[in-house]
């Protein structure tokens, strides 16, 4: 049983848009930073010591930020925006000047994915400007890696997840698409792996733990599916969680893979034990829809919080360490 929901320990306000994406950076012997990207172009950086926003940068002529990350320290900034171009930034010293741009050619809501291949080298996944279709290239050199096509027709790349396996094989990629399926690519072999029917709605957001091999998606009804791999490389659809309200907009697992978190389209974060799927605490704060939910990096678990942004322009941070919810 859900337990009533307790306040947040603060709040941030003077985004002046919908919170689209989050992104903490608290491991580095610097400023504990979260990045948050708004619906009006803006990105804020946010000092957790202070609770103010140290930087805000105008990117993106505008357009609303999707998605916002950074590369090994916070030095260096990633966003991608509905003006079709992803941004890298230098934010070192109170700068915060354009390094780089990519132009993706996509118009939708597919959040890039990006991940560290070896030090200073990155692979980043994006959904490119046909409608099916994935690219994924190195940075910081920008070298096409490869384009992604399914031979069916599923509709509109809607979520990606891009990770290295420990196994040392090449890096796999998970979509889900537009019909409500969640597919597996191998980027090396630019092959598909394996396909599941998730969802019968598109699959608005998806999450997957490297470790367990267990992933969750999320869609416009009022369930989470769970998913996993197994040793041949095949999905499998696994326990379906049933939500109260319908619609999901994000999904985010904390680093020590013991909750799940859900940004709901009934204005609340949703806490699940991660093992069991198990409801630990709906947290009620906003006024608006979710879109983004994040856990913090700190290195002292004591430290560390969830964050969720709005459609209602403030980000609420919580303590979900201290409430008991560890387990499940």
């Amino acid at each position: 049983m859900s337990r009533p929901s307790p306040s947040p320990i603060y709040t941030l306000r003077g985004a002046g848009g919908p919170l689209n994406t989050l992104h903490f950076s608290c491991q580095g012997e610097g400023t504990p930073l979260l990045f948050s990207g708004s619906g009006k172009g803006a990105i804020h950086i946010w000092n957790l010591n202070s609770r103010r926003a140290e930087k805000i940068i105008e990117a993106h002529s505008g357009n609303s930020v999707i998605w916002v990350s950074t590369l090994q320290s916070a030095d260096a900034l990633i966003s991608q925006g509905r003006d079709m171009q992803v941004c890298w930034w230098d934010v070192s010293e109170g700068r915060s000047e354009l390094v780089e741009s990519v132009r993706t050619g996509s118009v939708g809501y597919c959040q890039c994915s990006l991940v560290e291949m070896s030090p200073a080298n990155y692979l980043l996944a994006y959904a490119g400007e046909q409608t099916e279709e994935i690219k994924i290239i190195e940075l910081p050199s920008k070298t096409a890696v490869c384009t992604l096509v399914p031979e069916e027709k599923l509709g509109m790349v809607m979520c990606l997840k891009l990770w290295q396996p420990d196994s040392g094989s090449g890096p796999l990629l998970l979509a889900g698409y537009e019909n409500g399926s969640v597919l597996l690519w191998d980027v090396t072999q630019r092959s598909k792996l394996s396909q599941v029917k998730a969802h019968p709605e598109p699959v608005m957001c998806l999450t997957f733990d490297t470790t367990s091999l267990r992933g969750v998606s999320g869609s416009s009804e009022k369930t989470l599916s769970s998913w996993r791999l197994d040793g041949q490389s095949n999905l499998q659809l696994q326990d379906c969680v049933t939500l109260v309200n319908p619609g999901v907009s994000q999904l985010c697992i904390r680093m020590d893979r013991k909750l799940l978190a859900s940004a709901g389209w009934d204005h609340r974060i949703r806490v699940f034990g991660w093992k069991k799927l198990r409801p630990l605490a709906v947290l009620q704060y906003h006024t608006d829809m979710v879109l983004s939910v994040a856990f913090s990096d700190h290195r002292d678990p004591r430290q560390r919080v969830l964050a969720a942004g709005s459609k209602d322009q403030r980000i609420s941070l919580w303590s979900v360490y201290n409430e008991g919810t560890d387990t499940g």
